[in-house]
């Protein structure tokens, strides 16, 4: 393997953790849940395709490759669509979003 190819894959790995650890401290920190399902949704998708991207780029095209691109795109669909539900059923249940004169909870 090149050196371009392994810097490549390193620089995925490492935008991957950064972005998934993102999402862990935006859901410990963020002060309701409409927030905290943005965080969750938006940068640990955005994680986990770097990190397949990575994957990619170290073994090539092989079936194992495609099963983690099919995965990929299972996580693209129900991310998304997940923090939609959590956020629409916090909606419908009467939870108020924070705003910035509240305390934070």
């Amino acid at each position: 393997m090149n050196d371009l190819r392994l810097a490549a894959i390193f620089a995925l790995l490492a935008g991957g953790l950064f972005f998934t650890f993102v999402s862990t401290v935006g859901v410990i920190r963020l002060p309701d849940v409409y927030a905290r399902a943005h965080t969750a949704s938006q940068t640990d998708t955005l994680g986990a395709g770097l990190v397949v991207a990575a994957v990619v780029l170290t073994y090539g095209v092989d079936s194992e490759v495609i099963k983690a691109v099919l995965l990929l795109l299972f996580i693209f669909i129900t991310n998304p669509t997940a923090a939609h539900a959590i956020a629409r059923a916090a909606y419908e249940e009467g939870i108020e979003p924070w705003t910035q004169g509240d305390e934070r909870r």
